[in-house]
């Protein structure tokens, strides 16, 4: 099973003093984007540290660890698994000792030749001591590098050699500071300043929590090179007609206070509420978000209908999110701790229950069931996005065709499997009209079966057919 993007923040900073807590307020920040490992590391005095952790940064890096990762220069990862296992060989970031006096590196994404790469890093004698995609990337820019010498040309060669998403922060054992974001821009990444400080990151939110001033997004095929006295050049690498940012980003995983791409993510599912209640006449008493991702299209839909906005559901904040979890029992026994119905807000009452999507379907039939404890008339169930068919290989949890509940039953039959009385699901253009972009620069291949990479598509042709297959990797099986 296949899991999604995970969360990046480097920095350099004129005060050694600061980098560290500047990547750790960073990743805190980011820690919806994985829960599972996390780590940092600094150039300090010409020696690379490092520090891998299992879990939740607050929980496994304390002040008197960060108090000794002085430095000028510095990154930092949290992990939610898209290759390889939940241990700690599989967190990031990885370090190399050579070129450049050492290389570290992490990366946000997924990359679909990665048994490829993997087979052909391993004859050229490099050794790979991990199932992570990020080992492979700092491994073929270090082939690059020692053929090159040269930032610009090394990474030209690794975007001509790697297919998939990745928004890459590494450093040199030298003190530069490397950003470069693949040319189809799957993923977000930005870049942000203040006086002494430059700074990347998955998302705007890390660079607002420590003050650093939102500058721009780090451009599709763009490399950044910056050290502590600011940028040294900004490059575009790699530029490709075919820029599809992931619709999901916008639908559920990014934060609501972030911006991606010059696109209010808060604004975006606000819109998207607005246009399920274009779409769909709305007979209810009480509109109730699944917490937290759907409150703002609750407010969209009873902005469009006048019908009030209720939290009749509770979160236990001490539940992580349970889409991000890297099991299924865990997503259904944290269903059970997570959410608690309010009665007297639910019962007798005819409610729209809005969510962001449906994948598997287990979870939205649980949280059916327990609403449904409460004792109302009828449950409406509205879904910000629109089905799922297709798996997603570029770093969302979505692997097989088998696991997707639309791929093998129409809406209908959902509505029935989840116990719902009506089911009604976001269209492509509301979606589309939603995020702002144009039809042609959005990833909804998980939508469409249509995929903006070549290999990507090949698989997802090949493997459509094959029923059988079980829940392994599509890209850790050799075709």
């Amino acid at each position: 099973m296949k899991k999604e993007s995970c969360g990046v923040f480097g920095t350099v900073c004129q005060d050694e003093n600061l980098t560290s807590d500047i990547i750790y307020n960073g990743l805190v920040s980011l820690q919806h984007r994985g829960q599972e490992s996390g780590g940092i590391s600094v150039l300090s005095d010409s020696n690379i540290k490092l520090k891998k952790f299992m879990g939740l940064i607050v929980d496994n890096m304390p002040k008197s660890v960060l108090a000794k990762m002085k430095g000028n220069v510095g990154i930092g990862h949290v992990r939610y698994t898209t290759v390889g296992h939940s241990t700690l060989k599989d967190a990031q970031p990885f370090k190399l000792s050579y070129p450049k006096h050492g290389l570290v590196l992490s990366h946000n994404g997924n990359i679909v030749n990665y048994m490829d790469l993997k087979k052909e890093l391993s004859q050229n004698g490099r050794l790979l001591t991990s199932g992570c995609d990020a080992e492979i990337l700092v491994n073929v820019l270090a082939e690059e590098l020692i053929k090159s010498k040269d930032f610009e040309d090394s990474v030209l060669g690794l975007m001509e050699r790697v297919e998939g998403s990745y928004c890459t922060t590494f450093f040199t054992g030298e003190g530069d500071l490397i950003a470069f974001r693949d040319p189809i821009g799957f993923r977000p990444f930005c870049y942000g300043k203040t006086d002494g400080i430059r700074a990347f990151a998955s998302e705007s939110v890390a660079l607002e929590t420590n003050k650093i001033e939102l500058t721009s997004d780090v451009k599709p095929g763009q490399m950044i090179i910056a050290n502590p006295d600011g940028i040294l050049k900004k490059k575009q690498i790699f530029s490709c007609k075919n820029v599809s940012h992931c619709m999901f980003e916008y639908v559920y995983f990014s934060r609501p206070d972030s911006v991606l791409d010059g696109k209010s993510v808060y604004d975006v599912r606000v819109r998207l509420g607005k246009n399920l209640a274009k779409t769909y006449a709305a007979d209810a008493d009480v509109i109730v978000p699944v917490p937290d991702t759907s409150r703002p299209a609750a407010e969209g839909i009873s902005r469009e209908t006048g019908i009030p906005v209720a939290e009749g559901l509770i979160k236990n904040r001490y539940i992580g999110r349970t889409f991000i979890m890297p099991t299924q029992t865990m997503r259904d026994n944290a269903i059970n701790v997570k959410l608690n119905p309010i009665k007297s807000v639910l019962k007798d009452k005819k409610i729209i229950l809005v969510d962001d999507s449906i994948v598997r379907g287990t979870t939205s039939k649980k949280i059916v069931k327990l609403v449904k404890s409460a004792g109302p008339k009828k449950i409406d169930v509205w879904i910000t996005c629109p089905p799922i068919i297709s798996p997603c290989f570029y770093g969302i949890d979505i692997a097989t065709h088998g696991e997707l509940i639309a791929a093998n039953n129409k809406v209908p039959e959902i509505e029935k499997i989840i116990s719902a009385d009506n089911l009604c699901y976001q269209t492509i253009d509301g979606l589309v009209d939603s995020i702002g972009f144009d039809r042609c620069k959005l990833c909804m291949a998980c939508l469409t079966g249509q995929y903006p990479t070549t290999m990507a598509q090949k698989i997802a042709d090949k493997m459509k057919t094959q029923t059988s297959f079980k829940r392994i990797r599509y890209w850790e099986r050799e075709l």
